[in-house]
């Protein structure tokens, strides 16, 4: 299997995990997954400071500027994994 096909299966299978994992790994999840099926970053940051959900994912995935879609991919399917044990 490909890593484009792991990449998909691990995104489904995050739907269906037995815990909600915590919120830094909710950001991790939504970073690697927004970098590895888009790359850099490539929306403007919320204009509402108040908006602190969405601040904090812009800022995540902004973090990961610069890593390759595959390299994200990697570590997306590998962190799916780990949640899954």
């Amino acid at each position: 299997m490909g890593l484009q096909q792991q990449f998909e299966k691990a995104a489904e299978e995050s739907k269906t995990l037995s815990e909600k994992p915590s919120n830094e790994i909710l950001l991790q999840l939504y970073s690697l997954y927004k970098q590895g099926s888009v790359g850099d970053i490539n929306i403007d940051p919320p204009s509402n400071p108040f908006d602190i959900i969405n601040k904090a994912k812009y800022n995540a995935w902004e973090a990961l500027k610069g890593k390759s879609k595959e390299a994200a991919m990697q570590e997306y399917v590998e962190l799916v994994e780990k949640l899954k044990s």
